[in-house]
């Protein structure tokens, strides 16, 4: 009888947990017998995944916040790349995170370990010259949007587009009465889900701003109901920062169920990144936002190669919802853009047509097609 496959896999942050868990689903499917292993969360144990680190180790984002902790992420991939080589799957993953995946990519590809990397590194909107390290470190990459792979064959990268997960795991309707049910909240409350982040260092620089704008919005519109979701890891750092902030009426912290709030809301204030994505498949109004440490902030926007940073505008390639960063993320102008969207129904509605056909486009089997692809590349 064959061996049975065997798999490691990376994922960075909760973003990552949640695709990697969706992929293992798929694996599963093909391969029942399947061992997998690496850095995750527990989505990804959820399908069986052994968890030798926990994601919460590599979720740092920003230059300076990365150097911080710098000795502890580069000593985890010695650690992980040892352990691999000397027991080497059958195939590596890394799931987004590309900078810690690609380096560790790249050493074991070099070894005669398949790498794939799931979730084009964006290098359409920044950080171009990464492109030369992607064809030197995988043998294929599973891309989510649909012009990725045109973009990766112009450099000689194999690679699959198999959509977006979530896209298929999210309803094209979803049910906010009943999100409202099982979140306890009114049926006929204005909604407004704050999402600051799901990273310590997010919660740093956005937690503030988001409650003082929620204060804001209470004041000028009384009877707004405020969810915020919160990873259970940060929770009480986000409590003290309420406490710290004072009162934000109809306030609800939630552990985790980041869907629940967005299915709920009737508009969302929300950190740029994959969450923004979510909030675009959930069809709900937003106004994104970011501030990040001054010096990372600058190295960052010399490396930006589009107008938009929120995946929603950039797939749309227009200014489909608000962006206020760094120093226009100030809690008077958050709160105003939020209020914006509940005074113009007519703008809500036509911004949540816009999401309805971007969730068409990215609408596919992504388990079975990134499964399939997988194979292929175990084939070779």
């Amino acid at each position: 009888m064959a061996e049975a496959l065997s798999f490691s896999l990376v994922a960075g942050e909760a973003s990552g947990d949640l695709l990697a868990g969706l992929l293992l689903g798929g694996m599963r499917d093909k391969w029942p017998d399947m061992r997998s292993a690496g850095i995750g969360g527990p989505r990804m144990a959820a399908q069986g995944f052994e968890p030798w680190w926990p994601y919460e180790k590599l979720a740092v984002r920003g230059y300076v916040e990365v150097l911080r902790h710098y000795r502890e992420i580069v000593g985890i991939r010695h650690q992980l790349r040892e352990r691999l080589l000397a027991n080497p799957p059958s195939a590596f993953i890394g799931v987004d995170a590309p900078d810690f995946n690609l380096d560790l990519e790249r050493d074991l590809k070099a070894q005669g370990i398949p790498a794939i990397h799931f979730v084009c590194p964006s290098i359409w909107a920044w950080r171009a010259d990464r492109v030369e390290k992607i064809r030197q470190s995988v043998d294929h990459v599973l891309c989510i949007f649909p012009f990725e792979t045109d973009l990766l064959a112009q450099h000689g990268i194999d690679a699959t587009y198999v959509g977006h997960p979530l896209a298929k795991n999210i309803p094209d309707v979803p049910d906010r009465a009943a999100a409202r049910t099982a979140l306890g909240l009114p049926q006929d409350a204005t909604v407004v889900a704050l999402l600051p982040g799901s990273r310590s260092s997010e919660i740093e620089y956005l937690a503030h701003r988001f409650l003082q704008a929620a204060q804001r919005m209470a004041k000028q519109q009384p009877g707004l109901y405020f969810v915020l979701p919160a990873m259970p890891a940060l929770r009480a750092r986000i409590e003290a920062i309420a406490k710290d902030v004072g009162e934000v009426p109809n306030l609800l912290v939630l552990n985790g169920q980041s869907h629940a709030a967005l299915a709920a809301c009737d508009v969302t204030l929300i950190a740029s990144g994959t969450a923004t994505l979510e909030a675009a498949l959930f069809k709900r109004p937003m106004v994104i936002a970011y501030n990040m440490n001054w010096l990372s902030w600058q190295i960052m926007r010399r490396k930006k190669l589009q107008p938009w940073v929120g995946l929603p505008n950039i797939l749309c390639q227009d200014f489909v919802v608000p962006e206020l960063l760094q120093d226009a993320a100030t809690p008077d102008a958050l709160a105003h853009e939020v209020l914006q969207w509940l005074a113009n129904p007519a703008a809500a509605a036509a911004v949540q047509q816009r999401f309805a056909t971007l969730h068409d486009t990215l609408r596919r089997d992504t388990p079975a097609l990134a499964a399939h692809a997988i194979e292929k590349v175990l084939a070779r």
